[in-house]
């Protein structure tokens, strides 16, 4: 009896499997495609049951751009998610800009806002904030303009504050439009889900991100500093 080729060059099209003395007359019971469809690379789901995309328990890497002795860790839709950003980063490397963008809620300014910010800048990351960049007496939406094309990537603090906000068509909407419009945007949600943001945001909520409801605010802001502060090494 013939032996199957499958282990060898592959059933992963018709005709790879009409040409197995094997399995040449099984193809029409499969589609088009032999029982040795097994044999394609595994893909990771990028699904989660939370409704975050920032979950997933298919096992924790390290990312390619992670510095030398870090123990940051990611899981695979993590890695996805971010590498266009940090992509991004470093083709802007020889630029003098800002780190990121701290888009967030009035509401969160001296709240949530306020200890992302602190927590990235403890890693050594260049912030653009609202409650320090922008000084008395400055138009607050052009000094907005100036910080937005000024920083490497965005970060969307996702609260309950912001989702109240969105809908109004403030300075947040404003931001978060600029922001939108190229691969260089990270969605932090907390105390919130993603559920509740695709009510108010489907663009938005579209965009794979983290969530603190998943990890503390801390190891949020470890992956965010990893993924955006370039380093020459």
């Amino acid at each position: 009896m013939a032996g199957c080729t499958a282990p060898v060059e592959g059933h992963r099209s018709a005709s790879a499997a009409a040409n197995c003395p094997a399995c040449r007359g099984r193809s029409g019971r499969f589609g088009g495609y032999s029982s040795y469809r097994s044999y394609s690379p595994p893909s990771y789901s990028s699904s989660s049951t939370s409704g975050s995309s920032g979950g997933g328990s298919s096992g924790r890497v390290r990312a390619r751009w992670s510095r030398a002795g870090s123990s940051v860790t990611y899981t695979p839709i993590e890695v996805r998610a971010l590498t266009p950003i940090r992509e991004n980063v470093e083709k802007q490397a020889s630029l003098d800009l800002r780190d990121v963008f701290l888009c967030h809620a009035w509401d969160d300014r001296q709240g949530a806002a306020k200890e992302l910010h602190d927590l990235l800048e403890s890693r050594g990351v260049k912030v653009w904030f609202s409650e320090k960049d922008v000084g008395l007496g400055v138009p607050l939406l052009r000094a907005i303009d100036k910080g937005l094309a000024n920083s490497r990537i965005g970060i969307v603090l996702v609260t309950p504050a912001l989702l109240r906000r969105l809908p109004t068509e403030g300075i947040a909407d404003k931001e978060l439009s600029a922001l939108l419009a190229g691969e260089r945007l990270v969605p932090v949600v907390h105390q919130t889900t993603y559920e509740a943001l695709r009510e108010v945001s489907p663009l938005l909520a579209s965009r794979s991100g983290l969530s603190t409801a998943e990890e503390p605010m801390a190891d949020v802001a470890a992956k965010l500093a990893d993924t955006s502060v370039y380093l020459l090494r």
